[in-house]
């Protein structure tokens, strides 16, 4: 009676067995294959003058912004560059122009001030035929930190909320009717990998990129059978001011690197880590369970918080 009563049990976990390796195997093929559609066999949709004129880019004299700007210039497209310090914006857009031969336009807006400077972008942007919009602006702690123990927390609250997620809502509705009318644009949203699972000691930037992530997705949904591409976009780590990575590795690239690789994911993705190795980077986050990952995370990002306030306490 013993191995009478043990064989339905043994069947019940040999089928739970098959049916989960099964399922494995499944999704690891559909994998496979979407990876090979977007970088090997796929066709992005080609970024350039043919959706509109005018690119207009936010946080554009840094990093990925500025990286963006100048791709975007090389395919022939005229740039608006938005950002906070007047002289860099002239600097960046003379090189651009010079560099590119491309008609370029500067707005000097700081996002973390809500109030008033949409209706000055709204009055640079009129008239334009504006093709492309990358959402690029975005600020960070100032190190990794426990939310409550953030220095500066209230401005530092207003602060992520009204760069990362208002400027993206406002910048939006400022840019897409002239898309809708003409039933063509892309929009590109710099979102983070952080934002993809939760990532603790920066807790509130991690949950506005989340927001970032979502918004686009649902905007996609929304306007694509009208012609408009919204793209999400989530890097890991890219050597940039921001990251505090100055020499660019494999999995660490250059913003040039990137946005290229990036741009080439446009039409084929509506959510991107932008380049193969970060590609590899985001499949490995949804594979572990995330409170495994959430450990992990909080371990290193405490290890990361004690090294910072070792050697600020150094200093």
């Amino acid at each position: 009676m013993e191995t009478l009563g043990f064989l339905p049990t043994a069947g019940f976990f040999y089928w739970v067995g098959v049916l989960s390796a099964v399922y494995f195997a499944l999704c690891s093929g559909y994998r496979l294959l979407d990876a090979l559609r977007v970088w090997v066999l796929g066709s992005p949709a080609r970024v350039g003058p043919e959706w509109g004129a005018w690119a207009v880019v936010t946080g554009a004299t840094d990093g990925i912004g500025k990286a963006y700007a100048e791709e975007l210039a090389k395919r022939g497209m005229k740039v608006v560059l938005i950002s906070r310090s007047p002289e860099k914006l002239d600097q960046v857009a003379s090189e651009i122009g010079e560099r590119f031969k491309v008609e370029t336009k500067t707005i000097a807006a700081d996002f973390e001030e809500r109030e008033d400077i949409y209706n000055k972008i709204k009055t640079g942007l009129e008239g334009l035929e504006i093709g492309v919009l990358v959402n690029n602006v975005g600020a960070s702690y100032p190190y990794h930190e426990y939310f409550l123990e953030v220095p500066d927390l209230e401005k530092t609250i207003n602060k992520l909320i009204n760069i990362n997620v208002i400027s993206v809502c406002k910048m939006t509705r400022l840019v897409m009717p002239g898309m809708l009318a003409r039933s063509k644009g892309v929009i590109l949203n710099i979102s983070s990998a952080t934002g993809m699972y939760p990532f603790p000691l920066l807790t509130l930037y991690s949950a506005t990129k989340a927001f970032v992530d979502f918004f686009s997705r649902g905007l996609h949904a929304e306007y694509k059978s009208k012609g408009i591409i919204v793209q999400s976009v989530l890097p890991f780590y890219v050597a940039t001011k921001m990251s505090q990575i100055r020499k660019p590795t494999f999995d660490k690239p250059s913003p040039e690197t990137y946005v290229r690789a990036a741009l080439n994911t446009v039409g084929l993705q509506t959510q991107t880590n932008g380049c193969l190795p970060h590609a590899f980077m985001g499949w490995l986050v949804t594979v572990f369970p995330t409170s495994v990952l959430e450990k992990f995370m909080m371990s290193t990002n405490q290890n990361v918080r004690a090294r910072y306030l070792r050697k600020a306490k150094g200093n």
